[in-house]
């Protein structure tokens, strides 16, 4: 049967502190630093740009209508969805009588 030498090292309790790392820093991946985890408002865009199409549309959650409400709610502006459908029906609107009016313009020309 071998024998195993084991060597046992004892430190004093200054020495201890020193020598041994009881913050457990050793756990924690090294290259993260708070440093790398912060970033811009320029690195917020650009990532915002490249995610734009994988957030989803509609959802109380992570979409652009949360993003939408959320910085309505910042601006204290107020969202009413019967406001925006009156506005659109009036460009509609607005936008059949310029077709008329550049047809009567046209008819008139013609003449």
């Amino acid at each position: 049967m071998s024998q195993i030498t084991v060597q046992k090292t004892v430190f004093n309790k200054d020495t201890y502190n020193r020598v041994i790392d009881t913050q457990f820093r050793q756990l924690i991946n090294q290259g993260v630093t708070q440093e790398s985890l912060s970033f811009t408002v320029d690195d917020f865009f650009q990532l915002y740009e490249d995610l734009f199409y994988q957030i989803q549309k509609e959802g109380d959650t992570n979409s652009h209508k949360y993003i939408i409400q959320k910085e309505a709610d910042y601006l204290g502006v107020s969202i009413n969805q019967d406001d925006i459908q009156a506005l659109l029906d009036e460009i509609t609107s607005l936008r059949q009588q310029v077709l008329e009016t550049q047809q009567i313009i046209n008819d008139l020309t013609k003449k």
